[in-house]
Protein backbone atom coordinates (compact mmCIF):
# COMPACT_ATOMS: atom_id res chain seq x y z
CA UNK A 1 0.00 0.00 0.00
CA UNK A 2 3.16 2.40 1.01
CA UNK A 3 4.18 2.71 -2.69
CA UNK A 4 0.83 2.91 -4.43
CA UNK A 5 0.07 5.81 -1.37
CA UNK A 6 3.53 7.25 -2.56
CA UNK A 7 3.48 7.00 -6.12
CA UNK A 8 -0.17 7.24 -7.23
CA UNK A 9 -0.99 4.94 -10.06
CA UNK A 10 1.32 2.00 -10.39
CA UNK A 11 1.85 -1.47 -12.41
CA UNK A 12 2.88 -4.33 -10.89
CA UNK A 13 6.13 -4.48 -12.84
CA UNK A 14 5.94 -0.49 -11.15
CA UNK A 15 4.99 -1.69 -7.23
CA UNK A 16 7.88 -4.58 -7.80
CA UNK A 17 10.73 -1.77 -8.66
CA UNK A 18 9.20 0.40 -5.72
CA UNK A 19 9.56 -2.34 -3.39
CA UNK A 20 13.26 -2.97 -4.42
CA UNK A 21 12.70 -5.94 -6.41
CA UNK A 22 12.81 -8.30 -3.95
CA UNK A 23 9.21 -9.36 -4.77
CA UNK A 24 8.27 -12.28 -7.84
CA UNK A 25 5.69 -10.85 -10.19
CA UNK A 26 3.74 -13.47 -9.40
CA UNK A 27 3.77 -12.73 -5.53
CA UNK A 28 2.80 -8.60 -6.01
CA UNK A 29 0.21 -9.68 -8.68
CA UNK A 30 -1.46 -12.06 -5.72
CA UNK A 31 -1.00 -9.41 -2.97
CA UNK A 32 -2.76 -6.78 -5.49
CA UNK A 33 -5.33 -8.53 -6.54
CA UNK A 34 -6.53 -9.94 -2.52
CA UNK A 35 -6.25 -5.70 -1.86
CA UNK A 36 -8.53 -5.06 -4.64
CA UNK A 37 -11.53 -8.02 -3.69
CA UNK A 38 -11.10 -6.00 -0.36
CA UNK A 39 -11.71 -2.81 -1.77
CA UNK A 40 -8.72 -1.39 -1.03
CA UNK A 41 -7.70 -0.67 -4.03
CA UNK A 42 -8.84 0.23 -7.93
CA UNK A 43 -7.67 -0.94 -10.93
CA UNK A 44 -7.67 0.06 -14.96
CA UNK A 45 -6.50 -1.43 -17.86
CA UNK A 46 -3.85 1.06 -19.74
CA UNK A 47 -3.07 -0.74 -22.90
CA UNK A 48 -2.01 -4.79 -22.10
CA UNK A 49 -1.13 -3.47 -18.29
CA UNK A 50 -2.99 -2.93 -15.72
CA UNK A 51 -2.47 0.31 -12.93
CA UNK A 52 -3.56 0.20 -9.54
CA UNK A 53 -4.38 2.54 -7.29
CA UNK A 54 -5.66 3.17 -3.51
CA UNK A 55 -9.23 4.09 -2.88
CA UNK A 56 -8.49 5.92 -0.13
CA UNK A 57 -5.73 8.36 0.99
CA UNK A 58 -3.10 6.79 3.67
CA UNK A 59 -4.70 8.89 6.79
CA UNK A 60 -7.93 7.41 5.41
CA UNK A 61 -7.04 4.03 5.94
CA UNK A 62 -5.24 5.07 9.15
CA UNK A 63 -8.73 6.68 10.45
CA UNK A 64 -10.92 3.77 9.36
CA UNK A 65 -8.10 1.09 11.14
CA UNK A 66 -8.91 3.25 14.19
CA UNK A 67 -12.44 3.24 14.12
CA UNK A 68 -12.16 -0.64 13.65
CA UNK A 69 -10.36 -1.19 16.66
CA UNK A 70 -12.22 1.41 18.75
CA UNK A 71 -15.74 -0.58 17.61
CA UNK A 72 -13.66 -3.91 18.56
CA UNK A 73 -13.05 -2.20 21.93
CA UNK A 74 -15.16 -3.37 25.12
CA UNK A 75 -14.02 -0.15 27.15
CA UNK A 76 -14.48 2.63 23.94
CA UNK A 77 -13.56 5.21 26.79
CA UNK A 78 -10.29 3.59 28.28
CA UNK A 79 -9.40 2.55 25.17
CA UNK A 80 -9.23 6.53 23.76
CA UNK A 81 -7.40 6.88 27.49
CA UNK A 82 -5.14 4.82 26.30
CA UNK A 83 -4.55 6.16 22.88
CA UNK A 84 -4.62 9.69 24.04
CA UNK A 85 -1.80 8.95 26.70
CA UNK A 86 0.49 7.51 23.61
CA UNK A 87 0.24 10.65 21.84
CA UNK A 88 3.10 13.18 21.67
CA UNK A 89 2.18 16.81 23.03
CA UNK A 90 2.00 18.06 19.59
CA UNK A 91 -0.66 15.94 18.88
CA UNK A 92 -2.42 16.65 22.03
CA UNK A 93 -2.49 19.96 20.85
CA UNK A 94 -3.74 19.23 17.06
CA UNK A 95 -6.45 17.11 19.21
CA UNK A 96 -7.52 19.63 21.70
CA UNK A 97 -7.60 22.38 18.97
CA UNK A 98 -9.59 20.08 16.83
CA UNK A 99 -12.06 19.56 19.55
CA UNK A 100 -12.57 23.13 20.91
CA UNK A 101 -13.44 23.97 17.17
CA UNK A 102 -15.61 21.06 16.94
CA UNK A 103 -17.96 20.27 19.05
CA UNK A 104 -19.36 16.46 19.89
CA UNK A 105 -21.98 15.86 17.67
CA UNK A 106 -23.32 12.88 18.67
CA UNK A 107 -22.17 9.59 17.74
CA UNK A 108 -21.89 6.41 20.03
CA UNK A 109 -22.32 6.44 23.93
CA UNK A 110 -21.18 2.88 25.12
CA UNK A 111 -19.05 3.68 28.22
Amino acid sequence: MDALWDSGELTVREVITALGDVHAYTTIATVLTHLGRKGMIRSRRQGRSVRYAARRSRSEHAARVMEHALSASRDRRASIVHFVETMDPGEVDLLRSYLDQHPASGGRDDG
